[in-house]
């Protein structure tokens, strides 16, 4: 972008691979309306005391012109981190101009108009700013000028030849190098050989292991002579190396005092800087770079997680890890990585061992999942190529590799089937040599210390437990969702030898887009675990597992649940609330209930009514409420919210409730004895899932009292109150969904009284006449609300103000909504955003735009188009190019029409009505438009490119 507001494209050609330039290219016939001069590099001209203008973009403003002077040409180069980026063997030049972020590579100018240095970096607690000295660019540009001259139609890459020996130096004062036992001698000779300005030596600083120094330099050698000449500059040591790639320097340096020679090998510094790095799961691998090796002390070349991704960073792999091992074989080189993986099938869980350099001499080992479903592309291999001056893709694994199949083979724990005896019989497997009576195996436990203290509930319900991790991938965050990482407790609530049902609360599984791992508490063994059922109303999801990854010894510690939705928790009852702690140890604590019928006062809550008690474990404690013979009465689950800080700040929380057996129960009936809803195959055998008639409308209790004053009749007071003596209030409308068969016909404030003739206290009331509706398999019927309407007008007389309200009791008819237990099946990623359908949580927000509402924009991707130009999230795109966008259909078949580099003309629709428009350039290249779609057939979510540079339209 030119300062008249002229974009045109531009194309990486060199970065150095150690100090802080680069440069790119462009076509200058591309600029059509400015006229402008190149700024002459003058290195010579820095000084101290020069005065100079930064120009640049300081704090990302357009423009701005700082003053400042030159204080020193000899500056350390910065430390910006430890674990990344860091200049190093060369001088910087200090100043203070108080430059900011938004400044760097800005040209640092003195009167005459020439460059002297590029503002670098600066110090944020003061006014000082590091500039780079331009010799090493003025070298590189003069080699990339003659390379342009060379080529004739394009662009050819240019090499600069850059030499290593892989040893850092530093700058030290004479001082110094006296303490490090420098003799006068030396001392005198290069004081003599060098300016009179000349204030100290170069000493090593730190070698990589591995390098051409290695064993040879040690950290304090006081460099003397390279090839004979007398080296005290950093400026002078590079152009020996750089001219002598791929041979021989002789290094005469002093030890403590002793002088030593050392003829050291130079090599090729592009060589140890990656110019390929291999993406899988979400994921950056590639060889570690010279930069990260001098800064972690470990040789150039290993495999070196640049990004997690979703595969390593779920199994606890951190950034900067060094893998050392995968699937119990060695792995030296990011080849041998590759090769091992290509090895895998989808779902295999292998060991995978590395090392970190916080604790270098500790090797970690952790079991790696490889994704089950197609959350990611397939393992791709990107590669620089200097004359495009982008990243050329390609598939990193053969095409007969299992991982680039759909295929999903279950293991039992991953590798192997796992043998689980009964709780009777310890099997000991010991070596030949070892005789069976030297093994004592004990088949006594005592567990009087735990067993015995436990309430016959907690033994009763244990072996129906289960802890579940839940994984989000970063390419389907659906539905709002902005955390990765869940973990609860769940029961088992069905048991048969083709499928286990768990029950848990849609706090822990809030999507289907997730990967579940579910560890028993009556058997040490973790299998995975898939989504089969979203309540969409209340929360709680329904999980199924494949009891045929368990061998019959450990099935038979396992059990279902014993469900009790009836007689409901009625206040003042005694439960136990049984859960699990995070070493799988049941807990339990007596409570009573001190509300059976609870109204959350949060906006995400899903459940209408729940229980709360007198006591619990916290608000991360989940479990179930059984009565004293371990029976379920309700899940103990766990609640979204946030709490505010301020007026404008606040902070994820949750708290737990009780959620009632009922609804559970009712579900669970309906997918045993066959369902009418949906098709889905669950453990290789299709099953009919339920459908849930809801009435989309958000109700809140209010007090009869409070209902009085609002004008509701004696008469239907006294017939509530009669209906539900205990609750004594009465259901108000506090919003329908947007988009719902009831938002044009409820009003918020109206008071639901009776539902088809039956008279309504509570939620359950309202859930049970939806229920009733589904015995005439009539998708359009309605309900017969009645309902009491009050319409306040105010009319402004000379004094007093008059109020007058106006009663109406009507009926109204309303039409309910089916659901199915799915959640959000489809989402697309276009130029870096994520849309999806609106799903109900927005929808209550009680709008959608009349332009279209089909495609919400739910999240966006860091470093891609949208986020450069503006598309943020929490928003509707209505139009792409002035071409309506009301579905997803609509807006792929839109988008497929725009080719890469195109710019595109969007309008979108924020959450608060505020309608925009906005431009953005499509990348195909780097972002592909692709989407992720759940197939009910094979129960996979499969990815499926749109468009892309490489294959054009694919849908």
């Amino acid at each position: 972008m030119f300062v008249n507001r002229e974009e045109i494209p531009v194309y990486p050609i060199y970065r150095d691979p150690v100090h802080d330039f680069g440069f790119f290219r462009y076509d200058p016939a591309a600029l059509k309306f400015l006229s402008y001069e190149e700024i002459p590099l003058a290195p010579e001209a820095a000084s101290v005391g020069l005065e100079i203008r930064v120009v640049g973009n300081d704090s990302r403003e357009k423009i701005s012109i700082l003053a400042g002077t030159l204080a020193r040409l000899d500056r350390d180069a910065p430390h910006y981190k430890k674990d990344g980026y860091n200049d190093f063997n060369t001088f910087y030049i200090q100043a203070a101009s108080g430059t900011k972020s938004g400044s760097s590579g800005s040209p640092v100018i003195n009167w005459q108009g020439k460059a002297v240095a590029l503002n670098a970096g600066s110090k944020s607690s003061s006014s000082l700013a590091f500039l780079f000295p331009l010799e090493r660019v003025v070298r590189a540009l003069n080699m990339l000028q003659k390379g342009r001259d060379l080529c004739q139609d394009k662009w050819e890459a240019v090499t600069i030849p850059r030499g290593t020996i892989q040893a850092t130096f530093v700058h030290k004062g004479f001082d110094e190098t006296r303490r490090l036992g420098l003799q006068n001698e030396t001392e005198q000779l290069v004081r003599k050989s060098s300016p009179l300005s000349e204030t100290g030596m170069l000493v090593v600083n730190s070698v990589v292991p591995g390098g051409p120094a290695y064993d040879h330099l040690e950290p304090g050698d006081v460099l003397v002579r390279m090839n004979g000449e007398v080296i005290t500059q950093f400026l002078k040591m590079e152009m020996l190396l750089d001219d002598s790639v791929g041979q021989n320097v002789e290094l005469q340096f002093e030890r403590g005092g002793t002088s030593l020679t050392v003829q050291l090998v130079v090599e090729d510094l592009h060589s140890i800087t990656p110019n390929y790095f291999l993406e899988v799961s979400g994921g950056v691998i590639h060889p570690l770079s010279y930069q990260q090796a001098r800064n972690f002390r470990f040789p150039c070349g290993l495999v070196y997680v640049s990004k997690p991704g979703y595969m390593l960073h779920k199994a606890g792999v951190p950034r900067h890890a060094i893998i050392k091992r995968l699937a119990n074989e060695d792995v030296s080189n990011l080849e041998d990585f590759i090769n091992v993986l290509s090895k895998l099938s989808r779902g295999a869980r292998v060991p995978l061992e590395y090392i970190n350099y916080k604790d270098r001499h500790r090797t970690e080992s952790v079991l790696v999942t490889v994704d089950r479903h197609e959350w990611y592309a397939s393992p791709q291999i990107y590669t620089r190529d200097d004359n495009s001056g982008i990243w050329i893709r390609k598939p990193a694994l053969p095409s007969d590799s299992q991982l680039t199949s759909s295929a999903i083979i279950q293991v039992a724990n991953g590798v192997a089937g796992m043998n689980i005896s009964s709780s009777e019989h310890v099997i000991a497997e010991v070596e030949d040599s070892t005789s069976p009576g030297d093994i004592v195996v004990s088949n006594d436990q005592d567990t009087s210390s735990d067993s015995g203290n436990a309430s016959v509930a907690e033994r009763v319900i244990e072996p129906t437990l289960v802890m579940l991790t839940v994984s989000v991938p970063s390419s389907c965050m659906v539905d709002g969702v902005n955390t990765q990482y869940f973990t609860g407790t769940g029961v088992i609530i069905y048991y048969s030898e083709e499928m286990g049902l768990v029950a848990v609360d849609k706090n822990t599984v809030a999507t289907s887009a997730s990967d579940i791992m579910l560890s028993f508490a009556a058997l040490p063994i973790e299998i995975p675990g898939e989504v089969v059922f979203l309540h969409p109303v209340h929360n709680y999801a329904l999980i199924a597992y494949d009891p045929s990854v368990i061998e019959p010894a450990g099935n038979s510690l396992v059990r279902a649940a014993q469900l009790l939705p009836e007689p409901a928790v009625h206040r003042g009852e005694s439960v136990y609330l049984v859960g699990l702690s995070k070493s799988l140890q049941a807990k339990s604590r007596k409570s009573v209930v001190t509300n059976p019928s609870a109204t959350l006062k949060i906006s995400s809550a899903d459940s209408p009514e729940v229980i709360e008690l007198n006591t619990h474990f916290g608000n991360n404690f989940t479990g179930v409420l059984t009565d004293e013979h371990g029976r379920v009465k309700a899940l103990w689950g766990s609640f979204p919210t946030q709490i505010k800080y301020g007026e404008n700040s606040s902070k994820g929380h949750q708290l737990v409730r009780g959620i009632p057996i009922h609804s559970i129960s009712q579900v669970l009936n309906e997918i045993i004895s066959g369902a009418k809803g949906p098709s889905l195959v669950i453990n290789g055998i299709k099953r009919r899932m339920p459908l849930v008639r809801v009435l989309e409308v958000e109700f809140c209790s209010t007090l009869l009292s409070k209902a009085r004053s609002f004008g509701l009749t004696t008469n239907w007071i006294q017939a509530l109150v009669k209906k539900d003596p205990v609750r004594r209030q009465v259901l108000r409308v506090k919003g329908c969904l947007a988009g719902s068969k009831a938002e044009n016909l409820l009003k918020q404030g109206d008071m639901v009284l009776a539902i088809n003739k039956k008279i309504v206290t509570c939620f359950n009331d309202i859930e049970d006449a939806c229920h009733a509706m589904d015995v005439y398999d009539d998708m359009d019927a309605k309900l017969e609300l009645t309902i009491f309407r009050q319409e306040v007008m105010w009319e402004i007389l000379m004094n007093p103000v008059v109020r007058f309200a106006l009663r109406d009791m009507k009926c109204v008819k309303v039409g309910t909504d089916v659901r199915d237990g799915n959640g959000t099946t489809r989402v697309i990623n276009w130029c870096g955003c994520f849309v999806q359908a609106p799903h109900p949580a927005v929808r209550a927000l009680g709008f959608l735009p009349q332009e279209g509402h089909g495609v919400y924009v739910t999240k966006w991707s860091s470093g891609s188009p949208v986020q450069r130009y503006g598309l943020s999230a929490q928003q509707w795109i209505v139009e792409v190019n002035g071409k309506p966008t009301p579905d997803l259909d609509a807006f792929v078949n839109v988008t497929k029409e725009i080719e890469d580099g195109e710019f595109v003309r969007v309008k979108t629709v924020h959450l608060n009505g505020k309608p925009r428009v906005l431009t953005l350039k499509q990348d195909l290249h780097y972002w592909p438009t692709w989407e992720l779609r759940f197939d009910p057939e094979t129960a996979t979510w499969h990815r499926r490119i749109i468009k892309s540079l490489e294959t054009g339209d694919s849908l």
